[in-house]
């Protein structure tokens, strides 16, 4: 069986003293996990975390781990690394997608996504593109937040609530007897939090710790 893509290495982990073990977010097949050979000894073409590249992934059976072969165009973590808040954006980001992708199931926009955030992320706005990220994962994971109307009337002013069991925005009218249960308007890392500790629950799976680190706002 051969599988053959684009896609972003999120994850390495030794293993033995030579290979490792890895996890790739491709375009056309979701995340895939596979062997690197020589990847810890390796001197030329070294794979690293937040490269973008093209990449095979063979098995001879459709349950084996399997083996990669990858070619790296591009790290698109190396600019990320350079300052601290980037750098804790790009962590979270891997470490969402290997703790709740199920392995090779397609997600082809939020792929999409990931790669526009990476390459631009780069810039005093990268607090925003990273939420906007996190609200299309979440989107993906069946956890789709809706701001367009309140989800009590339909009225689309004045939409100051999030129903945390809807994930609907809600106006003053409608939220005001329940304010004290409902997550305020607009929407931020700390909101966006909630709905992610609910999914990885559902995985029966804890929140990553990279995305645990980041500061709400």
């Amino acid at each position: 069986m051969k599988l053959e893509s684009n896609g972003i290495l999120i994850d390495l982990r030794p293993f033995g003293e030579r290979d490792m073990v890895a996890r790739i977010f491709t375009a056309d097949f979701g995340v895939l996990c596979g062997m690197m050979r020589g990847a810890q000894i390796a001197r030329k073409n070294k794979p690293l975390i937040g490269q973008i590249g093209a990449v095979a992934w063979n098995a001879r059976l459709d349950s084996q781990l399997g083996a990669f072969h990858w070619e790296s165009d591009k790290n698109l973590a190396a600019g990320l690394m350079m300052a601290r808040d980037t750098l804790e954006y790009m962590n979270a980001v891997f470490a969402l997608l290997v703790t709740l992708l199920p392995e090779r199931e397609q997600y082809s926009a939020l792929y999409n996504d990931t790669v526009t955030l990476l390459k631009n992320m780069n810039c005093e706005n990268a607090g925003a593109l990273y939420l906007q990220w996190e609200i299309s994962l979440l989107r993906e994971l069946g956890y789709a937040l809706n701001f367009a109307s309140c989800s009590g009337c339909g009225a689309r002013d004045d939409l100051i609530y999030l129903s945390p069991r809807t994930g609907r925005a809600v106006c003053a009218a409608c939220g005001a007897p329940y304010a004290d249960k409902l997550y305020k308007m607009p929407v931020n890392l700390s909101v966006t939090r909630r709905f992610l500790e609910r999914a990885c629950a559902a995985q029966g799976v804890d929140l990553p710790v990279a995305r645990g680190m980041l500061k709400f706002g």
